[in-house]
């Protein structure tokens, strides 16, 4: 089974997470709901932080990316860790604050903030902000200097690089939403405008090329590319970069196809490529950051389900509908994600029921995974899909109007509930 450190079949036949019987927990704390292996998380923070020591040198950092995972008790877990975090939303800046993060270990993302997002972060003194086009720079300027204050700041740059991922996770290629392109001159006239602002203080650079990536390669080609450019810019401005974010995006492993990465590993070969490149340009090293989230929660997490039915529909196909769906994991109606399914009640049974796993939802779309293999299910038995700790609970949505399930937080042999479940009078509490 993949993950083994957390996801096995105990004495009983059942599936088992994190030491937990899945179906007891199903019993104890109902379904649908997220279950997350704390002990895991912090293992994948601790290979992240140990690494990029050894390698990068003590300025490096591991900035956890909350939009895998945002709630207080994922923010707790980064700063025991030593990790910083990035925030994509004044929402998730609230939560990190809730939660006693501290705040100077903040990096402030997005694409498009408002000057009330500029405003807030401003007022929690947040550690840096990722600007990714000129109006951003020029705002925050302004309401910098009207604060009198003078805020770090990392450029978001695109370095032209295709990982050859799903294109609605591929970021670092020219044509894209997000950062301001290398290849078109934009990116140097973005620093040229920076070193010119009187309330801001340029410490580095940022680029972030996609996410699911296996390969090694594309992260290197990438941090190539933005040390060529930083010495164009040393040689241009004077300037020195003294920061590199290389942003997140390694994969993980889904399903017993996907092929295993070595983080560690890695980040060495990157360190490499790093001091060789620098060498050639004649630059000294800036301190490299990274951006992990999907490889630090994602193979921790694993959802259960309910089965209400098995419905076979003689000569096309056998629906396994739960009592969940896309508004708990919308990633397979938005990719067509694949996951691994288990059928946590006979996880010791062979996997030979060839079925699709439907939601509750009235969307025919409302789907979780096609061409799945599962011993077979009847009405009450406790499905799992497995690596959903990542995008799973911050995508989720209350379509239908369902609540949002619980997420229990497994560590050291306890259970304990870290979000609890929605209730009906939440799904109404804001209606006037």
């Amino acid at each position: 089974m993949i993950h083994d450190a957390t996801f096995s079949v105990n004495s009983k036949g059942r599936l088992s997470i994190a030491g937990f019987d899945a179906v007891e927990l199903a019993e104890r704390y109902g379904t649908p709901v997220y279950l997350l292996d704390i002990d895991a998380v912090r293992e994948n923070c601790r290979i992240y932080r140990n690494a990029m020591n050894e390698h990068f040198g003590g300025g490096s950092r591991a900035f956890y990316a909350s939009k895998a995972l945002s709630y207080k008790g994922i923010y707790r877990v980064a700063a025991e860790e030593g990790l910083c975090v990035d925030c994509v939303s004044p929402g998730e800046l609230a939560t990190a604050k809730a939660a006693g993060f501290p705040m100077e270990n903040v990096c402030f993302h997005g694409n498009n903030k408002t000057d009330e997002d500029l405003k807030y972060a401003l007022s929690l003194h947040v550690g840096r902000f990722a600007c990714d086009c000129a109006e951003e720079l020029a705002a925050l300027d302004t309401i910098a200097g009207n604060a009198g204050v003078m805020p770090r700041v990392i450029l978001r740059v695109t370095p032209g690089i295709d990982p050859h991922t799903h294109k609605k996770i591929t970021t670092g290629n020219v044509d894209s939403k997000f950062g301001t392109p290398i290849g078109t001159g934009q990116a140097e006239e973005l620093v040229k405008l920076a070193l010119g602002c009187r309330n801001i203080e340029l410490v580095g650079l940022h680029c972030h090329i996609g996410s699911q990536i296996f390969d090694v390669v594309p992260f290197s080609a990438a941090a190539e590319i933005m040390l060529a450019f930083i010495a164009r810019l040393k040689t241009t401005f004077g300037w020195v970069a003294r920061e590199l974010s290389l942003g997140g995006g390694f994969g993980v492993r889904y399903t017993e196809q996907d092929p295993k990465i070595d983080i560690a590993e890695n980040i060495r070969f990157l360190s490499i490529k790093i001091r060789t490149v620098c060498e050639t340009y004649g630059i000294e090293q800036p301190d490299i950051m990274l951006e992990p989230g999907r490889s630090i929660v994602a193979a921790a997490g694993a959802t259960l389900y309910t089965v209400g039915s098995v419905k076979t529909i003689p000569g096309f196909r056998s629906y396994v509908s739960v009592d969940g769906g896309m508004p708990d994991n919308p990633r397979y109606a938005l990719y067509g994600s694949e996951y691994t399914f288990v059928n946590a009640t006979h996880a010791a049974s062979p996997a030979d029921f060839v079925c699709t796993i439907s939601g509750r939802c009235c969307e025919s779309g409302d789907l979780l995974g096609e061409n799945v293999k599962i011993a077979k299910p009847q009405r009450g038995d406790i499905l799992a899909v497995l690596v959903t700790g990542a995008y799973n609970y911050s995508m989720a949505s209350n379509y239908n109007r369902i609540p949002r399930p619980p997420l229990i937080e497994l560590e050291g042999g306890r259970a304990r509930i870290g979000i609890a479940r929605e209730s009906y009078e939440d799904l109404y509490r804001l209606d006037v």
